[in-house]
């Protein structure tokens, strides 16, 4: 395991922030660590980048310390931070150039501008790039060490579809080549397009953890999109299984998908003069088993 965590405990004067936090992150996996702003999980990963002392608890990254042992390990990790950390004026290849020559070359600066999609702003500074760009240059100088271990936190927070593209794509590359990437994100439906595994943050506590084939049932949802304040009691009777409203329009039945459910549905709706929007029947998501773990709640 790249990544082992036991019993995290991290307090900021009378606030727990994190509250005996135990997992681990394989090597050469995409492990995500997610749930809602406040959850714990920056606190959690700047422990482990070596950045924040732990009240309490161990951990490990590489098998080092990431404190006591922090000048062997910042030669392997890469650490994108969830924002800043460049000087305004700096242009953006002087930068690169820089980061590269502190890990001895280890990889091109060229070479990290055209996998992040900047070389058209290399001779931009940090100021004037967009806030997307900004994480596409954040990501660039983490990449520069070429990491056995690198930490993003929110890595595509604010990035464009073809810059979250490109980062994705660099971030399944990193796994392939054996590199393990810890990635903290409140953004699930983005994560699950990556993730290998997850650890699911509530409150400062780890509720779950493991794969993503552990972490998601083979139940297929039933949702449907119609008008906002159905009676969905009347509903749940009439075919046959309760229904949530989950928010707007938005219900879910709690059964799984079956030709006569759906015929019951769309006969209920038409008999009461209401419409039906949208019919989903996917698979469950990350966000669905993050709700099924916490009850719904933040």
């Amino acid at each position: 395991m790249s990544v082992v965590v036991e019993n995290l405990v991290v307090q900021y004067g009378e606030l727990t922030a994190v509250q005996n936090v135990s997992f681990t992150a394989p090597t050469g996996s995409v492990t995500v660590i997610l749930g809602p702003n406040g959850a714990g999980k920056t606190s959690t990963i700047e422990v482990c980048e070596g950045f924040r002392q732990a009240t309490s608890g161990t951990v490990r990254v590489l098998g080092l310390d990431p404190v006591s042992q922090h000048a062997q390990l910042t030669r392997r990790m890469g650490v994108m931070l969830q924002g800043g950390g460049v000087y305004p004026s700096a242009r953006v290849a002087d930068v690169v150039d820089h980061f590269c020559a502190l890990y001895g070359k280890k990889k091109s600066s060229k070479d990290l501008l055209v996998s992040v999609g900047l070389t058209d702003r290399s001779k931009s500074t940090w100021r004037r790039l967009s806030g997307g760009e900004q994480q596409r240059l954040s990501l660039a100088l983490a990449l520069a060490a070429d990491p056995e271990v690198i930490f993003l936190d929110e890595p595509t927070s604010g990035v464009d579809i073809d810059g979250r593209d490109s980062i994705r794509a660099i971030i399944q590359e990193l796994a392939n080549q054996g590199a393990t990437v810890v990635m903290a994100s409140h953004e699930m439906a983005e994560a699950e397009k990556v993730a290998t595994h997850a650890v699911l943050f509530q409150s400062g506590h780890v509720v779950a953890s493991g794969t993503l084939e552990s972490l998601l049932t083979e139940k297929h949802r039933l949702r449907f999109t119609s008008s906002p304040g159905l009676d969905v009691v009347a509903l749940g009777a009439a075919i046959g299984s309760p229904v949530t409203h989950l928010a707007g329009g938005i219900y879910e039945v709690a059964s799984e998908s079956t030709p006569q459910r759906i015929t019951r549905i769309t006969t209920w709706l038409t008999e009461n003069d209401h419409p039906l929007h949208n019919i989903d029947m996917g698979a469950e998501t990350l966000e669905d088993a993050y709700r099924r773990f916490t009850g719904g709640k933040p």
